[in-house]
């Protein structure tokens, strides 16, 4: 594993309540342990983080997610989160529409999720996760 990782939401939250604890955890040792990999995050990831309490204002949310690739769905995307989403609904796995985005840009680039919801990013067939 050396490409580029996608962050899940999940992960950059955990990330920030480390930070805002002054405690680093997991998210910051993962990070430590691969400093040289391009780190990504999809729209929906950014769209997420500009609900949290602690992003209210636009600057400190565009500070965030400056730091990250930003990967928008695409056509590609869109076929994958319709194909994954019928094969979830389908075998009675279905997960929330965001998450679907994720998973559908993270195979589109054909890039691994990083998340502490393993079990959740893995009913999506063909999705590399990394958990942390």
């Amino acid at each position: 594993m050396d490409g580029p990782l996608i962050l899940a939401t999940t992960f950059l939250v955990d990330l920030e309540r480390e930070a805002l604890a002054g405690s680093p955890g997991p998210a910051h040792a993962f990070l430590a342990a691969h400093p040289d990999r391009v780190l990504a995050i999809t729209l929906t990831t950014a769209g997420e983080l500009a609900c949290g309490p602690n992003l209210s204002e636009k600057q400190g949310w565009e500070a965030l997610v400056q730091r990250f690739r930003i990967l928008t769905p695409d056509q590609e995307a869109a076929w994958k989160y319709g194909r994954i989403y019928q094969y979830l609904r389908d075998n009675g796995l279905l997960i929330g529409g965001n998450d679907l985005w994720i998973a559908a840009t993270a195979l589109a680039h054909g890039l691994p999720v990083v998340t502490r919801d393993i079990e959740h990013y893995r009913r999506v067939p063909g999705l590399e996760v990394v958990s942390y």
